[in-house]
């Protein structure tokens, strides 16, 4: 099978997270890879704004773009289809055509993102690209 993206990369934060939901809802590897071959494909290569992925105000670093994916289907999950109450947040750096990983939660756990790991995860990309 074609990559889609360059590279997929995953924070440490991201690895355990997926980790103990992993325990949880057994199909996420799969998963995750259909949502990298299909939602994030249709997002940023193919330009299809299906409502499935929002861009985090606030979070413009430049490169890369910080986005919150609320489409996620997850098999172990049924019935609840691609609001499945999974979402990932990610980086997407368009040039290098990469996707970064940082958080993966379920709505049943917590209400939102972590803020404050976006927040470290912008000013650690500022710094190793020396912008303020």
């Amino acid at each position: 099978m074609k990559k889609v993206f360059n590279e997929i990369r995953k924070l440490t934060e991201f690895e355990k997270d997926f980790k103990k939901l992993t325990k949880r809802f057994k199909t996420l590897d799969d998963d995750i890879k259909t949502f990298i071959n299909r939602q994030l494909k249709l997002t940023h290569k193919l330009g299809i704004d299906n409502k499935g992925v929002v861009h985090i105000p606030g979070s413009r670093i430049g490169n890369p773009e910080i986005y919150k994916a609320k489409k996620f289907a997850c098999k172990a999950l049924k019935g609840r289809g691609g609001m499945s109450g999974i979402r990932i947040i990610y980086a997407y750096y368009e040039k290098e055509d990469v996707i970064e990983f940082i958080e993966i939660y379920f709505k049943g756990d917590k209400a939102n993102e972590d803020k404050q790991r976006i927040i470290k995860y912008c000013s650690s990309k500022r710094k190793s690209t020396g912008k303020n």
